[in-house]
This record gives C-alpha cells, sequence and structure tokens, in this order.
C-alpha cells in the first residue's frame, strides 16, 4: 500500500523537476533583464539581481528602431495572421466538402510537399519575388505566410467530422456556397481556426530567417532581425539582450496562455480524421 501511495508521488515530482529544468532558461533571462550593467557576468553568476531595474527595459524604448520593429512585428503577424486563417479555412473546407476534380489528386500532392524543407524553396521564392518588386519590403516578408499546407491539412482533417447533411439542408434551402461557409462553416470551425491562428501569430512573429533574406533596410527590420542586429552592438550587454529577449517572448507566450484552451482542442480534434 505504501509503495502504491509514493508512486504518484515519485512521478509528480520528476514531472515538476523536469517542468522546473524547461522554464529556468526562461525564468532566469527575466531575472537578468532587471540587472544592472555587468552584473550577469560576475562569477559565479547570479540568479537572483541584487537592485531590481528597470533600466535595460528604458533603454530599449528609447532605442527608436527596437520600438519601430516591435510594432512592424505586431502588424505583419497580424495581418498573416488574418489572412492565413481565411484562406487556409477556405482551401481545407473545399478539400473536405467540395466535390470538384483531381480533389484527392491535389491533396496528395499537397501532402507530399509536406517532406521537402521549407529552406529548399527559399531561392526560387526569393527569384520570384525579386521579378516582381517586393524585395526589401513588407509584402515580400507576407507572401510566404499567406498560407500553408500544414494549415489545410489540420482545416480539412477538423471540416470533415462537420455533419454534410447541415450543409445539404442550407444548399436546399437556396444558400449559396459563400453564404452557407460564413454563416454554418466557419462558427463551426471556430476551434480549428484559433489553433491555426495561434500557430500562424507564433510562426509569423517568431520568424527570422525568411525576414532577414528579404529585408535590407533597418527601418523595416521585424524584432527578431531587429535583435540579432542589436546583438552586434551590445555584443557585451547581457542584460541588454535579456530585455529584448523578455520583449520578444512575453507577447507570444501571454496569447498562447490567454488561447490555450481553444489551441489543444482544435489541435486534437483537428488531427484526427473523423
Amino acid at each position: 500500500m505504501k509503495t502504491l501511495k509514493l508512486k504518484p508521488v515519485l512521478v509528480n515530482a520528476a514531472l515538476a523537476g523536469a517542468a522546473l529544468l524547461a522554464i529556468f532558461p526562461l525564468l532566469w533571462m527575466l531575472s537578468v533583464s532587471f540587472m544592472h550593467n555587468g552584473e550577469a557576468s560576475n562569477y559565479p553568476p547570479p540568479l537572483l539581481p541584487s537592485a531590481p531595474s528597470l533600466d535595460r527595459y528604458r533603454e530599449l524604448l528609447k532605442s527608436g528602431g527596437f520600438g519601430r520593429a516591435f510594432l512592424v512585428s505586431l502588424s505583419l503577424a497580424t495581418i498573416s495572421t488574418l489572412v492565413s486563417t481565411l484562406l487556409n479555412a477556405l482551401a481545407g473546407y473545399g478539400f473536405a466538402k467540395l466535390r470538384f476534380r483531381g480533389r484527392d489528386t491535389l491533396f496528395a500532392l499537397l501532402l507530399g510537399a509536406l517532406v521537402i524543407p521549407g529552406q529548399v524553396g527559399m531561392l526560387p521564392l526569393f527569384l520570384m519575388l525579386k521579378q516582381m518588386g517586393l524585395v526589401n519590403t513588407w509584402a515580400g516578408v507576407l507572401v510566404p505566410s499567406m498560407a500553408s499546407i500544414f494549415g489545410i491539412f489540420l482545416v480539412r482533417q477538423y471540416a470533415m467530422g462537420l455533419p454534410g447533411e447541415l450543409i445539404e439542408a442550407a444548399r436546399i434551402d437556396g444558400a449559396g456556397e459563400w453564404r452557407i461557409f460564413q454563416a454554418i462553416v466557419l462558427p463551426l470551425l471556430t476551434p480549428v481556426l484559433v489553433t491555426l491562428g495561434v500557430l500562424s501569430f507564433l510562426g509569423s512573429w517568431n520568424d527570422f530567417m525568411w525576414p532577414l533574406i528579404v529585408l535590407t533596410d533597418g527601418n523595416l527590420y521585424t524584432l527578431p532581425v531587429a535583435l540579432a542586429a542589436l546583438s552586434r552592438e551590445h555584443v557585451q550587454d547581457v542584460e541588454l539582450m535579456m530585455a529584448g529577449a523578455v520583449i520578444t517572448v512575453l507577447p507570444v507566450l501571454a496569447l498562447f496562455l490567454a488561447l490555450q484552451r481553444y489551441y489543444m482542442q482544435g489541435l486534437l480534434m483537428g488531427g484526427v480524421k473523423q
């Protein structure tokens, strides 16, 4: 009996220890951001600031480039999330419920493209955007994130479980396809669309490679690129770098925690074919 009672305690302790190990770097990053200049470079490194200060955050806010990059990332991530969620929802619903020639073959080709690394397509995509005059523009940053194969797959799998009788009844009543999608399908897709929106926002906000390739003007930099540029200028200022990292992480962390329930529901239900 004692062994049976002890087992849950050991399991919970192991889980708590693993969670602490996973979150410790984030907690230390937050702690260092409140330290004074050079304090984090002491040996051994302190875990907590001796006198917490907001000087590093004030210094970042005084830097026009970093504040501008924050607004740029927020705007691009918001636009990318709205556009990609709508386009993925339309495509996913089409593959799930609409009948057209070559539907299954086209969807199979899309799934096959999932195994191709994204880096492979960067060069042809860059050359295409260059021909269109979109290099060094925010539109060039947005184009790759306007739709994704994984997003289409996720919505399609979720939409497969929607009642076909409801859609057919709406068609019999004379509703058009756009009206059906807007009034019936879209509300039913809310859990998976929230999941897709969170993933799209996280992907756009954290994207570093593509904006670095497309953007050459420092005034157009997104937050991750601006943080990398700032690290080159202040390579020895660990505290300032940690403050920048906190500002970069907190918005997406707050968004994920706020929508966690919908995110998990959509991910679990969308990943299993109904």
